[in-house]
């Protein structure tokens, strides 16, 4: 059971808004008053064709959407109905059955809901379009710049590239949180490389939708969000690959338990999840210069990652100094400021990587996992994982969550998981020899 259909209608003109008590309109103001000025006025160098700037629309409306409707509102507290109306510049390309089709199979497995996506015409350009400076610098690669290990190590990693033209990092602007991307941006800058690096700012924090409760917490649609965000800037940079910069192994992210399968837990950068953003890419956009979005990680785990980070010139601090909760103070209530809980699923996979490439990890968590004054609801996730650790891993637990693409290897991608299930095991040697030592 999944309870009623939640109507929500994407602003564009009020002459347009369906005679239906039950939609409700949500528009430019869903989001912060501080950060509706850089939703749209992005210093670009060039035009953004339509087709890019009716995705990031689409991508916008679908995110307050999954924010506005709490999935504590239906019954089995998980699956939504999701209908929602959004006004298009191209009409007549999102009416096709091909990227319905496209667009409503990554909603779905992104986010695990119903989804019924409806598209009118745009009539009179509402929301704010990009700010064109024609002198700028053009960038000859963009990569989306979280704060995070993964995404710090790329952007190092290409910095060094021989190559006269800038990297473009999009970065999406974390409330609470900026100081500490600012700063992991500073350790690319301070690497000098040969080449020039552009950050973007971007916003993606949503205001209230008037009712005084809180927002729905699971957001699987930021990575959408994200993503499209950077597709709109490399169309306006003249670039036609988006770099999304994700260990394989939590790209993969096999289900600890059966009750994280599929979209109970975060797929935005799973192989599928990609194949899809690339197929609604291509069907939407112009013929012969659509953009393609990869992951450049794919093939690394999160110790192979945080190495390559080390191999461009990152010291451990820099590596520490980064993003990787998945619940950090932003998207939290209580706690200490510190920016990773050291707890949750990202942050263990985060300890096992920095041993991996350091031998150790010198990350200030709020908690460690393993502690014996832990709260029995914090150590869901390490009690989940010792558990998965302990049990056998087979090509077939590959195969049976989230499909793969038709191109992947699924024994490179079991492969894969086996080395980061080798990394993640040291925790729990650290965890045994902490817990001797306290016996002793």
């Amino acid at each position: 059971m999944t309870g009623s259909d939640h109507f929500l209608w994407w602003r564009g003109h009020r002459a347009d808004l369906p005679r239906d008590a039950r939609w409700t309109e949500i528009g430019r103001e869903a989001f912060q008053e501080k950060e509706r000025r850089i939703i749209g006025r992005h210093h670009l160098p060039g035009p953004v064709p339509d087709w890019a700037e009716d995705l990031f629309r689409v991508a916008r409306a679908a995110f307050i959407a999954d924010k506005y409707v709490r999935r504590t509102g239906v019954r089995d507290r998980w699956t939504r109905r999701i209908r929602l109306a959004v006004p298009v510049t191209e009409h007549e390309r999102w009416q096709s059955a091909a990227v319905r089709t496209h667009l409503t199979a990554l909603l779905q497995i992104l986010t695990g809901d119903l989804w019924n996506v409806d598209f009118r015409p745009l009539t009179g350009h509402q929301v704010e379009e990009a700010m064109i400076f024609p002198d700028d610098p053009r960038a000859s690669e963009v990569a989306l710049f979280s704060g995070g290990l993964d995404s710090l190590s790329w952007a190092a990693t290409r910095s060094r590239a021989d190559d006269p033209r800038p990297l473009l990092l999009v970065m999406f602007r974390e409330i609470g949180l900026l100081r500490l991307q600012q700063r992991v941006y500073n350790a690319v800058e301070r690497l000098d490389g040969p080449r020039p690096v552009i950050l973007l700012p971007m916003s993606q924090t949503p205001a209230g939708d008037g009712s005084g409760l809180r927002l729905e917490t699971s957001s699987r649609t930021r990575g959408l969000l994200y993503a499209a965000g950077a597709v709109r800037a490399a169309t306006a940079h003249g670039v036609v690959t988006v770099h999304i910069p994700e260990n394989g192994q939590l790209a993969l992210n096999p289900p600890l338990t059966p009750a994280r399968s599929a979209a109970c837990s975060t797929r935005s950068v799973h192989p599928w999840t990609l194949g899809c953003l690339n197929a609604l890419v291509t069907a939407v956009g112009d013929a012969g210069s659509a953009v393609r979005v990869v992951n450049p990680w794919a093939q690394l785990t999160k110790g192979e990652v945080c190495r390559a980070g080390r191999d461009a010139g990152l010291t451990p601090s820099d590596l520490e100094s980064t993003l990787s909760c998945g619940k950090p103070p932003a998207r939290r209530s209580g706690g200490p400021p510190l920016a990773n809980c050291g707890v949750c699923f990202p942050c263990l996979v985060r300890r096992s990587g920095l041993l991996h490439a350091n031998g150790t990890d010198g990350t200030q968590y709020e908690a460690l996992p393993w502690a014996d004054d832990l709260p029995f609801d914090r150590g869901t996730d390490w009690r989940a994982l010792q558990r998965w650790l302990l049990g056998r891993y087979t090509l077939t637990d590959v195969l049976t969550d989230t499909p793969l693409p038709p191109d992947t290897d699924p024994a490179a991608a079991f492969d894969l998981v086996r080395r980061g299930r080798e990394e993640l095991a040291r925790l729990l040697q650290i965890a045994g020899a902490a817990e001797a030592a306290d016996a002793a």
